[in-house]
């Protein structure tokens, strides 16, 4: 993985990257399970989070992540720096350039503005969501979770329910899925689909008892009310009822079938709290959990690479 300098999306990646990864990934939940976290692979290292967009689990994360490697981290506060103050990105990049900083994380409500960095600066840059663009971490460890409870990352169906036009996560997920040789669904109404999406294994459904039927892992998400525009959902509450995840819905899956979502969750909006909070079948918990460890691997990843 020596050639990987940045993480700007799945399509940067190829399966081997991938497993690699997730294998590096695996070894970090031990470790952080052990309560032995410290290591000192990043000792000296600067890891800098500059959130334009307001994220508390993704930041976190990738705070913890960077602080178990022995790195220092800096939280930069758009809300409080230069650029309320008309600074631009390149301004921006030209600053962190002058800090020195070895890794930088960035989350942005513009598709594209981590390329740009990334063009921009010298430290290795790490997409944490762009626009409606992509969230490639989020796809890892998402990829991570059902290795783990299904034993593979090929040959699953997955299913994703929701708003998925607006959702980076989605475009992500279906990027890694399909590469790594799974079958995606994507559910809901008309409104919120993407118009054809062009890419081999992806199926498209407006009803939740055919997209369901058979598969191995459903993924809900959240109605992003932030990035549409009106009219799209008539009512939260009809929502739910036609796409809502539910025990009744859940049914049409396999009777095995897990259930994903990358969070923040709207409860009995997108999903039922009776799944939500359902040990058995949902693996919501334990996503936040493979968060760190995945973002890990990529910091620690990404500074090898820089060294070669």
């Amino acid at each position: 993985m020596a050639s990987l300098k940045h993480l700007l999306g799945i399509g940067g990646l190829n399966p081997v990257t991938v497993t690699n990864l997730l294998d590096l990934a695996e070894s970090y939940v031990l470790l952080n399970r052990s309560g032995k976290t410290q290591r000192d692979s990043l000792r000296g290292r600067t890891l800098i989070n500059l959130f334009f967009e307001d994220s508390t689990r993704t930041r976190t994360s990738f705070e913890l992540a960077g602080r178990r490697l022995g790195a220092d981290v800096v939280n930069m506060s758009v809300s409080t720096s230069s650029v309320t103050k008309g600074e631009t990105l390149l301004d921006t990049a030209a600053t962190l350039n002058a800090m020195n900083c070895d890794l930088l994380v960035v989350r942005h409500n513009r598709s594209g503005a981590p390329a740009l960095l990334a063009e921009k600066v010298s430290a290795a840059v790490i997409n944490a969501g762009d626009g409606t663009h992509e969230h490639p971490t989020q796809a890892l460890l998402d990829a991570l979770t059902m290795r783990r409870h299904k034993g593979r990352i090929s040959g699953l169906t997955v299913a994703i329910c929701g708003d998925i036009a607006h959702s980076r996560v989605a475009r992500s997920n279906i990027l890694l899925l399909t590469m790594m040789g799974n079958f995606v669904r994507l559910i809901g109404p008309p409104t919120l689909l993407p118009g054809n999406i062009g890419i081999n294994g992806v199926e498209i459904f407006h009803s939740m008892e055919e997209g369901l039927k058979g598969a191995d892992i459903v993924m809900a998400l959240r109605l992003q009310k932030e990035r549409m525009s009106s009219g799209l959902v008539p009512s939260s509450r009809e929502f739910f009822t036609y796409y809502g995840l539910d025990r009744r819905k859940l049914a049409y899956a396999k009777p095995d079938a897990l259930v994903m979502h990358p969070g923040p969750m709207n409860r009995g909006v997108e999903i039922d709290s009776d799944i939500a909070d359902d040990d058995a079948r949902s693996l919501i918990k334990e996503q936040v959990e493979m968060g760190v460890a995945v973002r890990m691997a990529v910091l620690d990843t990404l500074a090898r690479s820089s060294e070669a």
